[in-house]
């Protein structure tokens, strides 16, 4: 127990009742023995019978000296004991003494004057093994210079969790002396640290005994308060020999490093798998705006919050672009991606959306140089060169852009837009590793980009070429009330060589041609411009329907291998009938009124370009209010479905309800159209007349 009037360390408490005993005296064994000053023994504890073999009935009033020491240090030891009595001072060393099996051994005495209160003097002797003695100062020593030296951190916390000791390392460490840890919590000594969990860690262990290896922290000391540092802490419990709790020894480990390359290491991981993804997310189709939206689904957020896609407004149109010193930017928005970020998106550009960019714009410096803008922190005057407006800039300051990297998208040697990317919730600017990944991604979507913005150029223009060709026939033309419609296949595929044509004879009589060229793009939509004209040319000479078509196959076989299917029908009022010849094409359905609708049973034939193949004329009874539907695969043919199952459904459409033949139209593309469907459709749809009627 803490006596009165003695002063209590730093950090320790006062005593208020009896305490645990420390084991360190259990381990030295220590010896207590009392002489009068006769030098006879009047006290004798149980360690003095371990020490010297002599039980306290033998010790007891026996001369200390004739029983512990031998005959050659009697003298010595007599002169030492008189001193002691004498003078009152304490002797303390290491001196031989006899055991009582005969043998010597060094023992560490400390001797001492002691009055009662009759004023009789006494001898106090606490005595212990020196070679035990050693080894405790072996092992202190040893432990005090580990400590001391070690390049590891260490400190001890007292049960109240304060520093009790620190070695230098962790002062290094800390940039804290070993003073002002003394006495103090971990989190008034590292406030940047979370002091808080590694307390929490450190009461868990005190109250649990068990340890911690290998706890994770990071933050910022007073040794590097502009850096974050990450260290490996353990902890163990602190116990003496008999159990007492005494508190917890830490380890700090700074593996500041090994993290920072475990951080660059998961950062490359993510950079592949970025790669990886967007490898197989950019391009799926051959759809400019689509592609460009993969790439900005791409980049956020895994790169950026805010992603926008611009090209150039000449290279969308199929132009070269080359942007002097001194020019404005016209770019297209085709895409803008932005996570939590609603003022950011404000800011943006729509989709679609044409803007002029001064020559003083960071976008535009990065189109007309092909080569990165990075503002790794945004400030308020940048934002004017970021944004298309001073409206735009005060939306991006709200939203908190504090980021900015454009990257060029080249492809094939020319610049083609930029990937415009800006940071708003994550907290990181935009680094050179972000810089380098930006570009290859920019550069991996370029190349899809610039193969959409060709095809949907050339398929622009085949379909502009396709619709030129088509007819634009009156609604009533002899004896039939006719309708029709092209629709061409989606924006991903190229277009067909679908085409349908209305020519008006001599005595009312109609020819209704459809026809299906095999292949795309703009050689097919050609094919089947030569095939309607030539279609037109024979139809006046008034052919019958097969010589009509073998004409056709010798023209097709001379068109560069082309292959088309083709139904030819000529429509007589005043017979009531149509003569019709089929060369490998779909068979045409007829809605009579009062009668299920039906599939006209005709020869199929063989498609145009073939050649020595005969095609023959069937002749069909068409009578006023009867229907005749012509239509190319596109319509009815699926790659999920049967084609019986198809044409089937198309009969089920065409039931005898009286509807505009416009509206019928509409009806047969809603309902049998399919989103998967990447072939152009011909539908022709034609009503007999009563003869004579306008």
């Amino acid at each position: 127990m803490t006596g009165a009037g003695v002063p209590l360390a730093e950090g320790d408490e006062p005593v208020s009742g009896p305490v645990q005993p420390s084991g360190l005296l259990d381990v030295l064994r220590v010896a207590s023995v009392v002489l009068d000053a006769e030098g006879r023994i009047v006290l004798w504890s149980p360690q003095a019978e371990e020490l010297f073999g002599y039980s306290a009935q033998e010790a007891l009033g026996q001369y200390a000296a004739r029983i512990m020491v031998h005959e050659e240090h009697l003298e010595m030891v007599v002169k030492l004991f008189a001193d002691v009595l004498r003078t009152g001072r304490s002797w303390a060393g290491a001196f031989p003494v006899r055991h009582k099996d005969g043998s010597t051994r060094l023992v560490e005495f400390r001797n001492m004057r002691l009055l009662d209160d009759r004023g009789d003097v006494y001898a106090l002797g606490l005595a212990a093994d020196q070679s035990t003695v050693r080894r405790l100062e072996r092992d202190v020593a040893l432990s005090a210079r580990i400590v001391s030296q070690s390049p590891i951190g260490l400190a001890v916390l007292d049960t109240r969790l304060r520093y009790v000791s620190v070695n230098p390392a962790l002062e290094q460490i800390d940039g804290v002396s070993a003073e002002e840890h003394i006495g103090r919590r971990v989190p008034e000594v590292l406030a940047e640290v979370d002091a808080e969990a590694v307390e929490s860690a450190a009461r868990q262990v005190l109250e649990t005994g068990q340890s911690l290896v290998d706890v994770f922290a990071v933050g910022r000391t007073p040794a590097d308060p502009d850096t974050d540092r990450a260290w490996s802490v353990s902890m163990y419990r602190l116990e003496d020999a008999v159990g007492t709790v005494l508190g917890v020894a830490v380890s700090v480990v700074d593996v500041t490093e090994q993290h920072r390359a475990g951080i660059e290491a998961e950062a490359a991981r993510r950079r592949l798998a970025l790669i990886a993804d967007a490898s197989a997310r950019i391009g799926t189709t051959l759809d400019l705006d689509r592609t460009a939206r993969e790439l900005a689904d791409v980049a956020v957020p895994e790169l950026a919050d805010v992603a926008a896609v611009d090209l150039l407004e000449a290279v969308v149109a199929g132009r070269h672009s080359k942007l002097g010193p001194a020019e404005a930017a016209v770019i297209r928005a085709l895409a803008v991606r932005a996570d939590h970020a609603a003022d950011a998106l404000e800011a943006a550009d729509p989709p679609g959306q044409i803007a002029r960019y001064g020559p003083d714009r960071l976008v535009t410096r990065c189109v007309r140089t092909g080569e990165p803008v990075l503002v790794a922190e945004v400030k308020d005057e940048d934002l004017a060169y970021i944004a298309r407006s001073p409206e735009a800039a005060v939306l991006l300051s709200r939203a908190g852009v504090h980021s900015y990297l454009a990257v060029p998208l080249i492809a094939r040697g020319e610049v083609l837009g930029a990937l415009d990317l800006k940071r708003t919730r994550d907290p990181h600017p935009f680094s050179a590793d972000d810089v380098l990944l930006a570009r290859e991604l920019a550069a991996r979507a370029a190349v899809q980009i610039d193969n959409a913005r060709w095809y949907q150029n050339a398929r622009d223009t085949a379909l502009t070429l396709q619709r030129s060709l088509l007819p634009h026939h009156p609604s009533v033309t002899g004896g039939l009330e006719v309708a029709s419609r092209y629709q061409p296949a989606g924006a991903t595929t190229e277009v067909g060589g679908d085409w349908f044509d209305v020519i008006p004879l001599e005595d009312d009589k109609t020819a209704l041609v459809v026809g299906d060229v095999m292949g795309s793009g703009i050689g097919a939509a050609a094919t089947m411009g030569r095939l309607r004209t030539a279609t037109k040319a024979l139809a006046s000479l008034d052919l019958d329907p097969a010589r009509l078509l073998e004409h056709l196959d010798r023209i097709t076989d001379g068109l560069d291998h082309s292959i088309a299917t083709c139904l030819y029908a000529v429509h007589d009022p005043r017979l009531r009938q149509c003569r019709i010849a089929n060369a490998g094409h779909l068979p045409p359905a007829r809605i009579r009124p009062g009668r299920a609708p039906e599939l006209l049973e005709l020869p199929t034939g063989v498609p145009l370009g073939v050649g020595d193949v005969a095609f023959s004329t069937t002749t069909v009874g068409l009578e006023p209010g009867d229907l005749l539907v012509l239509y190319t695969d596109g319509l009815v043919e699926t790659r999920r479905h049967p084609l019986d199952e198809r044409l089937d459904l198309l009969l089920s459409l065409l039931d005898d309800t009286p509807r505009p033949l416009e509206e019928l139209c509409d009806l047969l593309l809603r309902e049998l159209r399919q989103p998967d469907n990447h072939d152009d459709v011909a539908l022709l749809v034609a009503r007999a007349q009563t003869p004579g009627r306008a």
